[in-house]
């Protein structure tokens, strides 16, 4: 006797975005003198100017719930009718329970929830999760979160990544769709090149030495820059090719907010046109991690930078190493 499974594959489509970004703003001055460093030299090297930091009690759930409750009102959905609830974060700070069935309590659902940990590449891998689980009918709508306290992971005196974080949260709505919304998704990782962005320390560590509250989280910023300018276009590349596109069929390019330069360089190495809208919120956002990439596009669709309808190529890509890039049709 065989298993019964569905004999044809559905579509699915991003149908709604949302984004929450804390109240609090902190701009380089406000940092600098802690790492001797100036506001003209992170801007420089990163293009950062400013971030959101979430207050003291201000969870990773909180964050998540914000943005959820945008991206349904957006998809026009109630949380009873969502099948599955993804979190992607590297900030939450349990191991154990996982963020998302808290989140998904919140909402009042008892719908299917797991947390996602690939770092600044894990609201990609979401997205490819839940348009397979709405392709083969495990679920009609799945709600995928970035979200990340990375301010709690960040040494405040390290001059390498003091500057780089910031905090927020920003979530999707993947639904069955009658046409093709989500293309294929180009992903992988490279364990080998794992210390190029790190935990600098293990909570066995910090058990013995409680001069940081959590983990500091650090980087080898040249190592790292020239990875993601050179690789990660290329991936963005197979990403368009996968989907049966040209750069000239895109109405936005959604990268990873890991650094202006990067982003710029990317832009080149892609033959991008130089109208195209292109997503560079790191001036006021910093890099954000899982939740760079959903937050980028909730504030292009809600200013009019971008309307619903075009395709995006989005790309995720950060600690492990991992990365993740897919062409969508914006909600």
């Amino acid at each position: 006797m065989s298993i019964s499974v569905p004999d044809v594959l559905h579509h699915a489509r991003l149908t709604g975005i949302g984004g929450y970004r804390p109240e609090r703003v902190v701009p380089n001055s406000e940092i600098v003198d802690a790492i001797d460093s100036s506001d003209e030299w992170i801007q420089d090297r990163s293009g950062i100017a400013s971030r959101h930091k979430a207050a003291p009690d201000e969870s990773v759930v909180d964050m998540a719930e914000h943005a959820s409750r945008g991206a349904l009102q957006y998809a026009g959905l109630s949380a009873d009718q969502v099948g599955a609830v993804i979190v992607a974060t590297v900030s939450h700070p349990y191991q154990t329970p996982a963020a998302a069935p808290e989140l998904a309590a919140r909402l009042d659902s008892r719908a299917p929830a797991f947390d996602i940990s690939a770092a600044c590449a894990g609201y990609c891998h979401g997205i490819s999760v839940a348009n397979d689980m709405v392709r083969v009918g495990t679920a009609e709508h799945v709600l995928v979160v970035g979200v990340e306290k990375m301010l709690d992971f960040t040494d405040p005196t390290d001059r390498g990544s003091a500057f780089i974080f910031g905090d927020g949260a920003g979530a999707a709505i993947v639904s069955r769709s009658e046409t093709p919304g989500i293309g294929p998704t180009v992903w992988g990782s490279d364990g080998e090149q794992k210390h190029l962005i790190a935990q600098r320390d293990s909570w066995m560590t910090l058990a013995g030495d409680r001069a940081l509250p959590w983990p500091a989280i650090v980087m080898e910023g040249p190592s790292v820059f020239r990875w993601a300018v050179w690789s990660m276009a290329k991936e963005a590349q197979r990403a368009l090719d996968a989907a049966g596109i040209t750069a000239q069929d895109l109405a936005a390019f959604i990268p990873h907010q890991a650094n202006l330069r990067i982003i710029n360089q990317m832009v080149k190495a892609l033959g991008l046109h130089q109208d195209l809208p292109v997503a560079r919120d790191i001036v006021t956002t910093a890099n954000t991690s899982a939740a760079s990439v959903p937050l980028a596009m909730e504030r292009m669709l809600r200013e009019g930078e971008v309307q619903p309808g075009g395709l995006a190529l989005q790309i995720g890509f950060g600690a492990g190493l991992t990365w993740a890039a897919q062409v969508v049709t914006l909600p």
